[in-house]
């Protein structure tokens, strides 16, 4: 419904700047999603096609992975032109058109703003490059070799490698933090900063509800180039690859991370604050200083609205002392900022394989992500429960996979095509062969499969979301913990005169808790099976209790 041409007129309702806080955001990978035309790859008229899927959840927002111009050597993350979309997805008209229709649905739009570098094949790293003194010679990093013709510093790229590459051109080395055709923006230049704004700008003014920014604290780098320290072995935690990549080798305390970041963000923020309810959610990438970035870079109300946290997207098994450990130490944390939780995105093993979660055990870590402080991002696939697909070596297309196979076999198991329907080879993603193979084990999962079935993974991400939407304590309220004992997780939540206590029993043996202290009514509504007596609930494995106290004084 368009709230704007169905009110009386001279009836405006003011837009909630506030939306996003607490907000269900569904991620689409447009490789993977709908193909319209045939060529075995997702676009955006196939979004559009299958907004109503999304819409039917009941999220509050689609993020969509990158679409703009592209030699997809990192499928659109790296970017030619910032202000056009890639023909393989379509036109600028398909995209104004993927706007009008989710708004229509009542659904918010955010697209993934890379900044932080471009592909080489764009115009400004050619001119960059062509020699030392052009108009754009400094848009890029560059350094003089070492006297013996090595690169500048330590500094190592996350696909492998160092994180300089040659240029004969210029005769001096560019920093690329990924793979070296990506080649990192100076933000220390202020037209590069300048540009990269009227570029958020752009798409503000066609219609975005907001950015997911990635690799946001990778945008500045240290000024002097100094060499990384080593980090600790016990200390390598990262998300992506620890086992294979040297890159967790070091303490990234020069080449991310920098403080210069915070201005740019202010600046950032400043602009997003001129659009009647703009957003933004930042990806930081770090296994040692996270926390404190996502605190650093939301607080204040100046910067970004939210951080995109790494926290629940390793393979840590996450038993609920682990949550009890995270949540405790990002409360102490974040003061007045706000997190974005996920299990799973386009980056990691999809979490019911990474975690080796049975169907009752998928379910309740639904509804724990659903309930925990903060808003949620939920990535394609993950309502219908799908596992990492096997993708055989010859199939690859990741970089990151190829270069680190068999050990790390990359990316692509969880960007395999969305199944739509089971009675299809290619699960209705497309009448072609599609860029990667549908998994067959997905097929009986497909959407088809489960969309009338009320016992099916599917209804239950739609239960949860709603009953996370009747709740102001779940959406925007605090947290209080309460415990991890004997692996039932238990906090509450609160907004104004509404506390809800909430307990999940994350073992596969029943569990009794005590019935939590005074008049508390129970949700029978929930999607969870629960026995009770005078004193006790008793949870079955991977059951949860919710519970509502109304706290109006009598």
């Amino acid at each position: 419904m368009n709230l704007m041409q169905d009110m009386p007129q001279g009836d405006i309702v003011a837009p909630d700047k506030d939306w996003w806080r607490g907000a269900v955001i569904y991620q689409v990978y447009p490789r993977s999603f709908q193909d319209s035309n045939g060529d075995g790859i997702g676009d955006l008229a196939g979004i559009i096609h299958r907004l109503e899927h999304i819409a039917d959840l009941g999220v509050d927002a689609i993020w969509i992975s990158p679409f703009f111009r592209s030699p997809m050597l990192d499928f659109g993350y790296d970017v030619s032109d910032y202000r056009d979309v890639d023909p393989m997805f379509g036109t600028l008209g398909d995209f104004d058109a993927l706007i009008n229709r989710a708004h229509a649905l009542g659904l918010k739009v955010l697209i993934d703003l890379v900044l932080s570098h471009t592909s080489n094949q764009h115009p400004w790293f050619q001119e960059s490059q062509s020699n030392r003194t052009n108009a754009k010679a400094d848009w890029y990093v560059w350094a003089d070799a070492k006297p013996d013709g090595s690169p500048p510093n330590n500094w190592l790229s996350i696909f492998g490698g160092s994180a300089w590459e040659w240029s004969g051109e210029r005769m001096q080395y560019f920093l690329h933090n990924f793979l070296k055709e990506q080649p990192d923006l100076n933000f220390h230049n202020p037209a590069v900063q300048d540009e990269l704004l009227s570029v958020a700008q752009f798409w503000l003014d066609r219609g975005v509800d907001g950015f997911r920014l990635d690799t946001i604290n990778f945008y500045f780098h240290d000024a002097a180039l100094r060499d990384n320290p080593a980090l600790a072995p016990e200390a390598r935690n990262a998300t992506i690859a620890p086992e294979v990549n040297p890159y967790n080798w070091q303490d990234h305390l020069y080449d991310k991370n920098q403080p210069e970041n915070l201005d740019f963000l202010r600046r950032l923020r400043a602009l997003m604050d001129r659009y009647p309810a703009a957003t933004a959610v930042g990806e930081v990438g770090d296994g040692q200083y996270g926390l404190q970035i996502q605190a650093d870079y939301t607080s204040g109300n100046d910067k970004v609205h939210m951080c995109y946290s790494f926290e629940f997207l390793s393979g840590q098994p996450p038993v609920a002392e682990r949550f009890q450990q995270v949540l405790t130490e990002y409360e102490h944390a974040i003061g007045d900022g706000w997190a974005c939780w996920a299990f799973s995105n386009h980056d990691v093993v999809r979490h019911a394989s990474r975690w080796n979660l049975t169907e009752p055990a998928r379910r309740l870590y639904a509804a724990l992500l659903l309930c925990l402080r903060g808003s949620v991002c939920l990535y394609q696939g993950e309502e219908l429960g799908l596992t990492e697909a096997y993708v055989a070596f010859e199939d690859l297309q990741d970089p990151y996979g190829i270069r680190f196979w068999p050990k790390f076999k990359g990316r692509d198991g969880c960007r395999t095509p969305m199944p739509w329907i089971s009675d299809n080879q290619n699960g209705g993603f497309s009448d072609t062969k599609p860029w990667l193979p549908v998994a067959v084990e997905h097929l009986q999962r497909a959407v088809g499969e489960q969309w009338g079935d009320k016992t099916s993974t599917l209804h239950f991400y739609r239960q949860m979301i709603r009953l996370r939407g009747s709740y102001p304590a779940l959406v925007k309220g605090d947290i209080v913990l309460q415990g991890a004992e004997d692996g039932v997780l238990r906090f509450t939540r609160s907004h104004g005169d509404q506390v809800l206590f909430c307990a999940f029993n994350m073992t596969d043996e029943e569990r009794a808790i005590a019935r939590p202290d005074g008049a508390w009514r129970l949700d029978r509504g929930a999607p969870f099976h629960i026995v009770e007596d005078d004193t006790h609930i008793m949870l079955p494995p991977y059951q949860a209790v919710f519970a509502v106290r109304d706290m109006t004084p009598e």
